[in-house]
């Protein structure tokens, strides 16, 4: 009985890792719009295994390693060829690439065109992105700070930032909302996705105090950073749904900023 006990988490972080799988495969196969939704699923699994290990408490230093494993794959080799395909050009017989035609034609946006700059070598760079998640996973296994917080930015939070892109050009597209197509306009920029790429890589293993989701209790006085940002991405999500991730996203690091300054203060 127990040992089916210790297999059922262990199946969620597989689970987790095929997700990573299928999101490359996706991608590098010129389906680009599928990857978000099986990094979505892969995040789900990598909530569930730990949740599920400690219901069962069946934790182990063997689901851990197999968790940094699995996020490895999904949350750095994933994101990183996500970006490197964008910065590229996503595929000459994708649907994203007809879709990146069509949105920004008309608003004199052209990878092929205007970002000639870009070159052969250039978007090399998005794989900063698996190599500083290498460094913040094994430093996160390492760090016994991190319990009940985080130190650096947390390789989901990146990952999802990065995934939504290609579903958002699709949405753009479908919905021919002139207010959707400007915001891709910007996120799917390439000197944005560059400068986003570094700006997240260095964070993910900088030594920036994030508040997490673990809640030691439920009582409002010490959560108070948790419920604002709970109840902000709630409202976000259910009025922009998936437009809301990339804002969500900066909204967690800004509010873990004012978070440190406020401790800062009462410290003194």
């Amino acid at each position: 009985m127990n040992s089916i006990k210790r297999l059922i988490p262990n199946l969620l972080t597989a689970g987790n890792l095929v997700g990573g799988i299928f999101a490359i495969i996706f991608t590098l196969n010129g389906h680009m719009e599928w990857a978000p939704y099986c990094i979505f699923l892969s995040a789900i699994f990598d909530f569930l295994d730990g949740f599920v290990a400690r219901l069962l408490k069946v934790q182990s230093e063997l689901g851990k390693q197999l968790d940094s494993l699995a996020d490895m794959v999904t949350f750095g080799v994933a994101p990183g060829i996500i970006v490197y395909k964008l910065l590229n050009g996503p595929g000459t017989h994708s649907y994203i690439h007809l879709i990146t035609n069509k949105i920004f034609y008309d608003y004199e946006w052209s990878i092929g065109e205007k970002y000639e700059w870009i070159g052969e070598y250039l978007p090399y760079i998005a794989f900063l992105i698996p190599v500083f998640a290498l460094f913040r996973l094994a430093k996160f296994n390492l760090d016994t700070r991190q319990t009940s917080s985080f130190i650096g930015l947390p390789t989901p939070a990146m990952t999802l930032f990065f995934a939504v892109i290609p579903l958002l050009m699709l949405e753009a597209i479908m919905g021919q909302g002139k207010m959707e197509v400007q915001f891709v306009n910007i996120i799917a920029n390439p000197i944005f996705l560059i400068l986003a790429t570094i700006v997240l890589s260095l964070l993910m293993v900088s030594e920036i105090p994030l508040f997490s989701l673990k809640f030691k209790d439920f009582k409002f006085k010490g959560n108070e950073i948790r419920y604002l940002f709970l109840t902000i991405s709630l409202l976000l999500f259910a009025t922009l749904f998936f437009w809301s991730i990339p804002i969500i996203i900066i909204l967690y690091i800004i509010l873990s900023l004012i978070n440190n300054a406020v401790k800062r203060k009462n410290e003194v």
